[in-house]
């Protein structure tokens, strides 16, 4: 494991403390290999799913339910297309457009996933591209859903009224350079260093440290290396990670 990170949950150790951790990976709609190198990495670590509802195949359910990996289906808004205006930065759900239709989308959507996916669908949305309006977030639980999925340390514990907000912190993707891993060595620092934060009161202390990854994206040897340190992770005494069915019990 990388020094900086196995001195971070040594630390959490001898504080007495449990660093809390979970695995979201984003844009599953099919089945395949790649999926399967998911599920292969992640072992016993369980699975936040975050599945784009108007693009899930059959086969995506059939895959899941076969697999022995513990894997949640999270809401990825309705089709991951991009409404933002040319020049800035992509999103599906904007301010410009009608909040009524959106709520209709994402209503539409979680349906959708119930529909193929069953009560392993639960009501975590999860906006394309980490973006959703404020007008847009303070329906989300008027409509079922009890937690709010973004990027980034959360500003705070509800991001409306009866919407919990857990965000992922750690992303391997250098999407604004080379698109292409950025090695294990970043990632474990910037999950060390959300694990630091929180230990030093600078973030939410409570809120798990958040992985996320993109199964589509990610070459075969880098996503098992990916698998290794989160099994490293796992075998730390002062670590636990969290299934998506924990989030919702703290909401």
């Amino acid at each position: 494991m990388n020094g900086m990170l196995r001195a971070e949950l040594d630390r959490w150790a001898a504080a007495e403390r449990t660093a809390t951790f979970w695995w979201r990976d984003d844009d599953a709609v099919t089945a395949g290999p790649a999926l399967d190198r998911l599920f292969a990495a992640a072992g016993a670590v369980p699975l936040a799913l975050a599945v784009v509802p108007m693009q899930a195949e059959a086969a995506l359910a059939a895959a899941l339910a076969a697999t022995g990996t513990q894997v949640a289906v999270l809401q990825h808004g309705h089709r991951h297309t991009n409404h933002a205006a040319p020049g800035t930065k992509k999103a599906e759900f904007t301010d410009e457009r009608d909040l009524d239709a959106m709520t209709a989308e994402v209503q539409v959507g979680r349906g959708r996933l119930f529909e193929v996916f069953g009560a392993r669908s639960i009501p975590i949305f999860v906006p394309p591209w980490n973006r959703c309006p404020a007008a847009l977030t303070a329906r989300l639980a008027d409509i079922g859903h009890r937690v709010l999925s973004a990027y980034g340390p959360r500003p705070a514990r509800h991001a409306a009224p009866g919407l919990l907000q857990v965000n992922t912190h750690a992303d391997p993707i250098d999407w604004r350079g080379t698109r292409r891993f950025l090695g294990l060595g970043r990632l474990a620092e910037a999950l060390a260093g959300h694990l630091a934060a929180r230990r030093q009161g600078t973030a939410d202390a409570v809120e798990p440290t958040g992985l996320l990854t993109h199964h589509l994206v990610h070459e075969p040897e880098d996503m098992a290396a990916i698998g290794g340190l989160v099994a490293e992770i796992a075998a730390h005494a002062a670590a636990r990670w969290l299934a998506a069915v924990d989030l919702l019990e703290a909401a």
